[in-house]
């Protein structure tokens, strides 16, 4: 395989002569229509010169298969899944294909690696463009022998002629398939007819990472190149008054030091940049700046008044209403005994093994950028928008990430890096510390939920939750007054069918810092809330927790997720002294249930013995990425619920690198046993939905050993007893 991680920028008139690939080459791309419909469409046609796409299949005369992965590879599968689909249906082998990244373009219908949505947004489109390109192969093949093409098939990368044996590899078959119309409904194989979909295939970009060729951000060179490093305020919103670079320029390496501000959302952060030969100096040269900020104008607020602010309000507001059903209101006023709880969840910071960084290159009618980016598409119109320049003289190009979660999604770091580009006048690349990767933000939101709820009869009358955290897309856009639309992400939409009196209401909250989406975005403090919550109302039925989730959620794919729970975990032959906690969540057209096994420790707290997890996410393509992402997400989970968070002091973060925000060692990781749903049902999201049931299927556990409810994230697992 290929260590490049671009291909070259393509224009309307040029499509099929990408430099270093022939222009004989036989390409299939996916054409999105401004209704944003995607249409499989043959480059070679006429009409081909007025429409803009991209290519995702390039077979060229030499018989090399390029096949182009659209989104980006944080260690989530892209780089291999998307390939497994494409040569299911065409018909090639994994080794003998060379995967490359493509360019930021919204020619792709949406390249942003978040929502868990790779696969479940395009393989529809991918199959049925394999399936394309496979048939316009055959049929130039049938064409040049002269038979039917029904007496051909395709296999590893040629078409054969079942009766005579002859066969031909696609490269001899590129031209004369590039200038054939395309067919208007190529047949799909059956799932029982995959050879590669559905298998636990090697992932193609492990050796990669194994002997050093992967490019992360961090390897990525080009010429001429410089590096930078920034001081940046600790408060958002506060200011330059001055910086004394003196120490700084006596630095061996250091170039140049200037005034800058970043784009954060609506808001420009001001920093001092330090250009050096080498990154080491432009660090040294940060550490050695003397600056002065004013911070007037602004909160700085601290963690316990952020909390104490959010339950004020939980207590004195109703909030604006997101979905009701009923009047949960009234029933709860009324009732003689009812359940009413508050929830904590913290701040987290993203921590990606890769700390932020970019390299750009500003020229006068160009820009190009470099970097691990999990929007490309994202970059490019935000850089386009920002420095007026059109879309197509902006070039972004991928390269592996050392992880991602959502933060890397984010533009400021991209913008950063063209201003220093833009003052320097040459390529450069721009290098977070940890410290500042973690205390920069933006971060997730913490949120605070108050549930109440009321049992008559042995069955729910009324459940009603409320919300008070910061709204990402108060950040992200102008939408003050309106409540928070993922308010009831996470929570299983059946609930809604069979609970006849229910509400969910966000309170509006808002501080100075920064928030951003982090891996399930508000599932993943929803879930602990409200699987948390309908684990009391369980206790208050008297009803097992499993049975009681049962009741409510009738829907089929659930009960049948359900039944394997049960069946897996030995649930109904659990002993009298032994943890067992529950949680079903859904997010992303995924649902998953854990079951969290925990017992105490000889030496006093808590330790997990096991966790059970069940997915139900439709059609998918690679089990053992699916029990990665699934095994990752329950750690990732484990790491929120009780190893770390970050706090404020005086309106900055307090934890600046790993030594404070504590991570889960492989000592603290439980057994792990996955099951993946079968089903016909569309693909769901992977990467993120496993991740909110874990905290309350673990705190679900602690109560039915302990009898101790825990409603605050994180928690320590040694003081629990």
């Amino acid at each position: 395989m290929s260590d490049s991680n671009t291909i070259p920028n393509t224009s309307r008139r040029s499509f099929l002569k990408l430099a270093g690939i022939g222009g004989t080459a036989f390409y299939l791309g996916v054409f999105y229509s401004d209704d944003a419909s995607a249409n499989v469409i043959n480059p070679d046609l006429p009409a081909a010169s007025k429409i803009e796409m991209n290519a995702w299949i390039i077979i060229e005369e030499s018989g090399k298969v390029t096949l182009v992965d659209h989104r980006a590879e944080m260690g989530q599968g892209s780089f291999h899944s998307v390939p497994q689909i494409i040569a299911e249906e065409l018909e090639v082998d994994l080794k003998d294909i060379n995967v490359i990244f493509a360019q930021g373009s919204k020619k792709y219908g949406g390249q942003i690696t978040g929502g868990s949505s790779t696969i479940r947004g395009s393989y529809k489109n991918l199959l049925k463009l394999s399936a394309t390109a496979r048939e316009m192969l055959i049929t130039a093949a049938a064409g040049i022998w002269a038979v039917p093409a029904n007496e051909c098939f395709a296999q590893s990368g040629a078409i054969i002629h079942k009766p005579s044996g002859k066969s031909l590899h696609y490269g001899q078959l590129a031209e004369k398939a590039s200038k054939l119309p395309t067919p208007t409904d190529v047949k799909l194989k059956k799932r029982a007819d995959y050879k590669l979909i559905g298998k636990g295939i090697r992932r193609i970009d492990t050796p990669l990472k194994t002997n050093g060729k992967a490019i992360f951000g961090l390897d990525k060179r080009i010429d001429g190149m410089l590096f930078a490093a920034v001081e940046r305020n600790p408060r958002l919103r506060g200011k330059l008054v001055s910086f004394d670079a003196a120490e700084t320029l006596k630095i061996p390496g250091v170039k140049k030091v200037f005034k800058i501000q970043m784009q954060v959302h609506s808001t420009l952060r001001d920093g001092v940049a330090v250009v050096a030969d080498n990154s080491w100096a432009a660090l040294q040269g940060k550490k050695a700046l003397k600056v002065v900020w004013d911070d007037s104008g602004f909160e700085h607020l601290s963690s316990p008044e952020i909390a104490k602010r959010k339950l004020d309000l939980l207590q004195k507001e109703e909030g604006l209403i997101v979905k009701k059903e009923g009047d949960p209101s009234k029933i709860i006023a009324a009732a003689t005994k009812k359940l009413d709880v508050v929830y904590e969840t913290p701040y987290q910071s993203h921590y990606a093994m890769e700390p932020v960084n970019c390299i750009a290159h500003y020229q006068d009618t160009k820009i190009e950028i470099w970097g691990p980016l999990q929007a490309p598409d994202w970059m490019q119109q935000h850089i386009s928008k920002t420095f007026s320049l059109p879309a197509e003289s902006v070039i972004v190009n991928m390269t592996f990430l050392g992880g991602g979660f959502g933060r890397k999604a984010f533009t400021d770091y991209c913008h950063e890096a063209v201003v220093i580009s833009k003052e320097i006048k040459k390529p450069v690349q721009i290098v977070w510390s940890r410290e500042d990767d973690a205390t920069q933000g933006p971060f997730r939101p913490g949120v605070s939920y108050r549930g109440e709820g009321v049992i008559e009869n042995g069955e729910i009358a009324a459940l009603k939750f409320r919300m008070a955290g910061q709204n990402i897309d108060h950040w992200m856009s102008d939408k003050r007054g309106k409540p928070n639309g993922s308010t009831t992400e996470g929570f299983l939409a059946p609930y809604f069918e069979s609970i006849k009196n229910i509400s969910f209401s966000d309170i509006p909250f808002e501080t100075p810092i920064p928030v951003l989406w982090w891996r399930s975005v508000y599932a993943s403090t929803n879930g602990f809330a409200y699987e948390s919550f309908m684990d009391e109302m369980a206790h208050e039925a008297k009803a097992d927790p499993l049975d009681f989730r049962r009741k409510y959620l009738k829907e089929p794919r659930v009960q049948i997720l359900i039944d394997k729970m049960e069946e897996v975990s030995g649930w109904k032959s659990r002993k009298k002294n032994e943890g067992y906690g529950v949680a079903i969540t859904e997010c992303f057209d995924s649902t998953v249930g854990q079951i969290v096994k925990v017992s105490k420790k000889r030496t006093g707290g808590i330790k997990i013995d096991k966790v059970w997890a069940v997915m139900d996410c439709g059609w998918y393509v690679n089990p053992d990425i699916i029990e990665a992402q699934i095994e990752g997400s329950i750690i990732m989970g484990l790491g929120a619920a009780a190893f770390h968070e970050m706090t404020f002091t005086d309106g900055m973060a307090d934890k600046k690198n790993f030594y404070e925000y504590n991570m889960p060692r492989i000592y603290d990781m439980p057994e792990m046993e996955v099951h993946i749903i079968d089903n016909d049902a569309d693909a769901g999201g992977v990467g993120e939905p496993a991740l909110p049931p874990f905290a309350p299927a673990l705190t679900n556990a602690i109560f039915d050993l302990t009898g101790t409810r825990i409603r605050k994230l994180p928690f320590n697992m040694d003081e629990v007893s």
